[in-house]
């Protein structure tokens, strides 16, 4: 029976392996936006865009209470405690 349904799925190839491609793509892209040192990084950046002047205090507050909402995800994540909740 496994032949014949990869036989009749066959069609489908190309949707499957998008799918496999469009996974392992997010899972990239979320390892590297949860990557506790791209989010250090981004919170000097935004210090130092904040120092320049190019942005205002509560723009600082803001973009700040979200990176560091991050960093706290990502170390829930490397503990394994997440639970998927961004409450």
């Amino acid at each position: 029976m496994g032949l014949i349904s990869e036989v009749l799925l066959l069609p489908f190839a190309p949707v499957r392996g998008s799918g496999w491609v469009i996974e392992q793509v997010v899972r990239e892209a979320e390892r590297i936006y949860y990557d506790p040192a791209t989010v250090r990084a981004e919170l000097a950046r935004l210090e130092e865009r904040l120092d320049a002047g190019e942005i205002t205090e509560e723009e600082f507050d803001q973009q700040e209470d979200e990176l560091l909402d991050r960093l706290e995800s990502a170390t829930r994540r490397s503990a394994g405690t997440d639970d998927g909740w961004t409450g």
